[in-house]
């Protein structure tokens, strides 16, 4: 459970906008963790390929490369008993889009800040709140926890423009997942659902915008060389996502599957860094583009008291 998991997934989605924000990958999301342990991240990414543009627009042989700065900060605590992390993500995103409306070829390119994303995670198998003296002691093999990812409707938007870094309305994913090691390997398994509400001023400025829940299924197998030197091997397939602007079914369903790996490597005792690459596999709708993200981690532990 921690922060640059999170990082990733962050950067993945701003190539894509909030429509195909099931394209999460995120190794290791339900990993154990003591309590007062804090993070502060930064990295950044770039993907290229058929991003940004929503499937709803009347934009055609879409291509566009995003860059993506990020900062967050994260930490974790006991709610009930169990441990708990709470993160946010401040990104900043810059993009460049080309595509055809009608006969007509058109370019655009956005720079500034993207939608905002929060997430709270709690370990309930296996993650029963513990000191740091007290976890390096204990043995867990299998961890089950839930959560809940936010994107705020905080990014650059401009109701007359067709493609924007934000997307006027708030998303909502509770996820379920799991984690079993054996020895060396650790493999992951999550299922969620995302939510979005609507967007009532849609281009060309009034139309009114709703999408419908997309499912969204993980599948991660990493392998732990040594102590913070992990490689890992990562899935996703989802579903649903049909739009309607002012009543009229898009015809924009999706169902499409991405494959990616992680490399995390340890920097000292309190620094790490991870490197991401990820693809479109099957591609439906919206998925056909590559991702690679990098991050840089510092971590530190409050003090225990006596």
């Amino acid at each position: 459970m921690t922060a640059t998991r999170f990082i990733f997934l962050t950067i993945a989605v701003l190539a894509a906008r909030v429509p195909l924000a099931a394209q999460d990958l995120e190794p290791r999301a339900y990993a154990a963790a003591p309590t007062g342990l804090h993070f502060v991240v930064a990295g950044a990414g770039r993907s290229s390929g058929g991003v940004v543009v929503d499937p709803s627009l009347p934009l055609e042989d879409a291509h566009a490369t995003v860059g993506t700065a990020i900062i967050g900060a994260a930490t974790t605590f006991s709610l009930f008993g169990r441990t708990a992390l709470a993160l946010g993500v401040l990104p900043i995103a810059h993009a460049e889009a080309t595509g055809r409306i009608g006969e007509d070829a058109r370019s655009a390119t956005r720079t500034g800040l993207a939608d905002p994303r929060f997430k709270l995670s709690v370990n309930l198998l296996g993650g029963r709140a513990m000191k740091p003296s007290e976890f390096v002691r204990s043995q867990r093999n299998t961890i089950v926890g839930v959560s809940l990812s936010v994107i705020s409707p905080g990014g650059q938007y401009d109701s007359q423009k067709l493609v924007n870094l934000g997307a006027n309305r708030w998303a909502f994913k509770p996820e379920f997942g799991a984690s079993h090691a054996i020895r060396r390997w650790t493999i992951d398994g999550y299922a969620g659902v995302w939510y979005f509400t609507t967007n009532d001023s849609f281009y060309p400025g009034g139309s009114v915008r709703t999408q419908d829940p997309v499912l969204a299924l993980q599948a991660h197998g990493s392998y732990t060389v040594r102590r913070g030197l992990w490689v890992a091997v990562d899935g996703t397939w989802y579903a649903g996502g049909t739009t309607t602007v002012d009543g009229a079914d898009k015809g924009d369903f999706q169902r499409n599957s991405r494959l990616g790996a992680t490399v995390s490597l340890p920097i000292g005792t309190r620094q790490s860094a991870k490197v991401a690459y990820s693809t479109g596999a099957t591609t439906r709708i919206g998925a056909d583009f590559n991702t690679i993200a990098v991050s840089w981690q510092y971590t530190w532990i409050t003090p225990e008291r006596p």
